[in-house]
């Protein structure tokens, strides 16, 4: 039972930690990626896109982009890359530089090196978001109507999810996920 506790006082420590502005850095990607989730749809939905990119590691790649590149550009230029409103922006990275560039259909990161590209896709024609990886096109949600949308399953099939808190928790028992990343939330 103790090490459940050290466990909670831990995740909130760490979650505490990364709230505070400080030499530790802005996290400037991943609360831009967590600010653009809040503002999909209504609560349900985003907490359909919350389970979806912690599955499809959009948050952990974005802290961890955070954690190692831009907040270290932010400690020693003073500014954050990510904090930039142009539509591209190169950014240094440990193997490679990656332009990242927003359009009217999402956004795309290109590898400099290798030209591999990685897209978030909306398509207004069956109102969905996709994630188009190596020439793969990988659908992550597609709105059905105004309570419901069918989301992508561990296994790569969907299921549809009611926008309610018990949709979402059927949604998130399906797919295993819960727990402390949902306290970080």
């Amino acid at each position: 039972m103790k090490k459940k506790h050290l466990a909670i006082a831990t995740v909130v420590a760490l979650s505490a930690s990364m709230m505070m502005q400080s030499c530790i850095g802005s996290f400037a990607l991943y609360n831009k990626v967590k600010t653009w989730n809040d503002h999909v749809g209504d609560k349900f939905v985003n907490e359909l896109v919350f389970v979806a990119f912690w599955i499809l590691p959009v948050y952990e790649l974005s802290f961890v982009a955070d954690l190692f590149i831009l907040n270290s550009i932010e400690f020693w230029s003073g500014t954050n890359p990510a904090l930039a409103q142009a539509e591209t922006k190169v950014i240094d990275g440990k193997d490679a530089q990656y332009l990242v560039a927003r359009n009217e259909t999402g956004y795309s990161i290109t590898n400099l090196t290798t030209k591999q590209v990685t897209r978030f896709i909306f398509n207004a024609e069956d109102n969905s978001w996709s994630l188009e990886n190596n020439g793969e096109v990988t659908k992550l949600f597609t709105f059905v109507d105004d309570t419901h949308v069918d989301m992508i399953t561990r296994d790569g099939s969907y299921t549809r999810v009611e926008l309610s808190q018990p949709g979402v928790l059927a949604y998130q028992e399906l797919v295993g996920v819960g727990g402390a990343a949902f306290a970080l939330k």
